[in-house]
C-alpha cells in the first residue's frame, strides 16, 4: 500500500511536464485570440495581412499542443515513473501509443465501426435521434491519424503505465548470447510493440462501458450544478498537501466530466479542451459551452489567488511577533506576490494549512465558495492558475463576455473576509504561523539524530547560496539516505531510505516553507516557484558528492 501511495504521488509529479507546457501555451493562445479581436484591437489591425499571420502562426503551434496532448502524458507518465533509463522509457511510450490505437483502430473495425459509420449525418440518417446521435459520435476521433476511441488524456496515462511497466521490469533483461543485441534497454521498445496492440485491443472492449461510467459522473456534476462545482473545487483545495490535487484537476480538464462537445465533426472532451478550442477556432463552440467548461478553471481562483491569499498574508504578517515581523514580511511579501501574479499559492498555504486545521478548512471552503459564486454570475475566464496573468489575458483582454469584473468584485469582497477571519482564528485559537512560533522553536536548533554532516543554524538565517545545497542534502540526512530529487511547480520532491533523518528545522533554515511527509519514502519540501533553481542545484551538489 506504501509503495502504491508512492507511485501515485510519483504519477502526479510526472503530469505536471504537459501541464506546464499547456498551461504555458495557453497564455499564448490567449494573447493571440485577444489580438485577432476586432472589438479589442480594431478592425484596421485585424486586417493587417502580416500581423495576423504571425498570430495566426502562434495559434496553429499552440492548437497542435493542444490536439497531441494525450501523446505528451503517454511520454511524461512514463519518463516520470521508469526507475532509470528514463530516455528509453520516454521512447517507447510514444511508441506504444501508437501501438495502443493502432490495436484499438483494427478492434472497431472488426465490429464494423468505422469513421464513415460514426458520423452524426451518418448515424441520424440510420434513424438516430440527433441528441443520441451526437453523443455517440463524440466517442470516437482521430489520434495521429488513426481513427481509435475518444480516450483523451487517460489513454496517454494507461499508455504510459502500462509501458513504465514493461520498462521497469525489462530494461536490464539479458538475452541469450546469439541475441544479446536486443537486450537491455533495447529489449523495451521491442516488448512494448508487442504488448500495447494488445492492451488496445483489450481497451476497445471495455472502453465503452467505462465511457459510460464516465459519463455518469459528468452528468451527475452537471445536474448538481453549482453544487457540484462547490463539491469540485473545495475537495481541490483539501487534496493540496497530498499533492494529489493534481489528479482530480486533470479529471475534469481532459475527460467528459468537465464536458463535451464538437467541433467541425471532431469531439472535444474535458473543460480545459474545450477552453481552448474555443480560442483556436472562434465561434465554433457557443459562449454557454464554454462557460460551463470554464467553470472548472481559472475564474474560481482569482478571488482566492489574487485578492483572499494575499489578505490572509497581511493578516499573519500583522499578527507575528514585533522581534519577528522583518523576517516574516519578506516570506509574506515573497509568497503574496507568487500568489497574486501566478495563481501559485502553496508558498503561502504551507504557511497554515499543517498548524491550523480550521484555517485550512475555512480556506478550503472560502475556494468552494469562489468557484460556486463565479458560475453563478457568468463568468468566462479559462486556463489553469487563476492569477493575474490569466485574469488580464483571458478575461479583460477576453472582452465583456468574460465578465471579468465580476471577479473583482468578488475579490473586493474576500480580502477583508480573508484578512479578519484569518487574523480573528489566529489571535483566538493561538495559531503558530510564521513568527508566532514558540520561541524554543525560534531559537538554534537542536534536532535529533543529527545529520551525518553539516552544522545547524538558527530558524530564520538563510545560509549563503554556495551553501544552500549543502544544508539542503544534510537536512535530508545526507547523500547516503537520498534516492531521488526532483520537483513540480513549488515542491521539491525526494526519495529517502529513513524518514527519521530528515530534519525539518535544518531545511526551513534554507528558506523552506514547510516539509511535508507523504509516505514513509516520499518527503515534499516547499520553496515556492523558485524550486527548479534549487533542485538543479540539490543534485548538481549530489553528483559532485557522490
Amino acid at each position: 500500500m506504501i509503495k502504491l501511495s508512492s507511485k501515485i504521488h510519483d504519477l502526479g509529479k510526472a503530469l505536471m511536464t504537459p501541464i506546464s507546457v499547456i498551461a504555458a501555451a495557453g497564455i499564448f493562445l490567449g494573447l493571440a485570440a485577444a489580438l485577432q479581436n476586432p472589438a479589442i484591437t480594431g478592425d484596421a489591425f485585424n486586417d493587417m495581412r502580416y500581423p495576423q499571420l504571425v498570430i495566426g502562426f502562434i495559434r496553429a503551434v499552440s492548437g497542435a499542443l493542444f490536439a497531441n496532448l494525450p501523446l505528451f502524458f503517454a511520454v511524461a507518465t512514463a519518463m516520470g515513473l521508469a526507475n532509470a533509463e528514463k530516455a528509453t522509457a520516454a521512447f517507447a511510450a510514444g511508441i506504444g501509443f501508437i501501438a495502443l490505437h493502432v490495436g484499438v483502430n483494427f478492434c472497431l473495425k472488426a465490429q464494423g465501426i468505422t469513421a464513415a459509420t460514426t458520423t452524426v449525418a451518418h448515424l441520424t440518417g440510420q434513424g438516430m435521434a440527433q441528441t443520441e446521435a451526437m453523443m455517440y459520435a463524440a466517442e470516437f476521433t482521430n489520434t495521429l491519424g488513426i481513427f481509435t476511441y475518444n480516450m483523451s488524456v487517460l489513454g496517454g496515462v494507461i499508455t504510459g503505465l502500462v509501458v513504465m511497466l514493461l520498462h521497469n521490469r525489462f530494461y536490464t533483461i539479458t538475452l541469450p548470447t546469439a541475441i544479446a543485441f536486443f537486450g537491455g534497454r533495447r529489449f523495451v521498445p521491442i516488448i512494448t510493440v508487442l504488448v500495447l496492440p494488445l492492451v488496445g485491443v483489450g481497451m476497445a472492449l471495455i472502453w465503452p462501458a467505462v465511457a459510460q461510467g464516465i459519463l455518469w459522473v459528468g452528468e451527475l456534476i452537471g445536474k448538481t450544478g453549482e453544487v457540484g462545482t462547490f463539491i469540485y473545487a473545495t475537495s481541490e483545495r483539501l487534496l493540496i498537501p497530498t499533492g494529489l490535487h493534481h489528479i482530480i484537476n486533470e479529471t475534469v480538464r481532459f475527460t467528459p466530466i468537465g464536458g463535451m462537445t464538437t467541433v467541425d465533426g471532431q469531439s472535444i472532451v474535458g473543460a480545459l479542451n474545450i477552453f481552448n478550442a474555443a480560442l483556436s477556432t472562434p465561434g465554433s463552440i457557443p459562449d454557454e459551452i464554454t462557460r460551463e467548461a470554464t467553470r472548472f478553471l481559472a475564474q474560481g481562483k482569482i478571488p482566492v489567488m489574487m485578492f483572499g491569499l494575499p489578505a490572509a498574508a497581511l493578516a499573519m504578517y500583522h499578527t507575528a511577533r514585533p522581534q519577528h515581523k522583518e523576517r516574516v514580511k519578506a516570506l509574506m511579501m515573497a509568497g503574496a506576490l507568487a500568489s497574486f501574479t501566478t495563481g501559485i499559492t502553496e508558498p503561502l498555504e504551507f504557511c497554515f494549512i499543517f498548524v491550523s486545521p480550521v484555517l485550512y478548512i475555512l480556506h478550503a471552503l472560502l475556494t468552494g465558495l469562489s468557484f460556486m459564486l463565479m458560475q453563478i454570475m457568468d463568468v468566462m475566464i479559462g486556463n489553469v492558475q487563476g492569477g493575474a496573468i490569466d485574469f488580464l489575458i483571458f478575461g479583460v483582454l477576453g472582452g465583456a463576455r468574460t465578465h471579468w469584473w465580476d471577479a473583482l468584485i468578488l475579490g473586493a469582497v474576500y480580502a477583508p473576509l480573508y484578512y479578519f477571519s484569518f487574523r480573528w482564528v489566529i489571535l483566538k485559537m493561538r495559531v503558530e504561523t510564521p513568527g508566532r512560533e514558540s520561541e524554543g522553536e525560534l531559537g538554534e536548533v537542536t534536532n535529533s539524530p543529527q545529520p551525518a554532516t553539516g552544522t545547524t543554524a538558527a530558524v530564520g538565517t538563510k545560509p549563503a547560496a554556495g551553501d544552500q545545497s549543502q544544508v539542503i542534502i544534510d537536512g535530508l540526512g545526507g547523500v547516503a539516505n537520498i534516492l531521488q530529487v526532483d520537483c513540480c511547480f513549488t515542491r521539491l520532491r525526494v526519495k529517502v531510505n529513513d524518514m527519521a533523518q530528515v530534519l525539518d528545522d535544518k531545511l526551513k533554515t534554507t528558506g523552506a516553507h514547510g516539509v511535508k511527509r507523504v509516505t514513509e519514502h516520499d518527503v515534499h519540501v516547499i520553496y515556492g516557484p523558485q524550486v527548479e533553481k534549487i533542485a538543479n542545484q540539490v543534485k548538481v551538489a549530489l553528483g559532485a558528492t557522490a
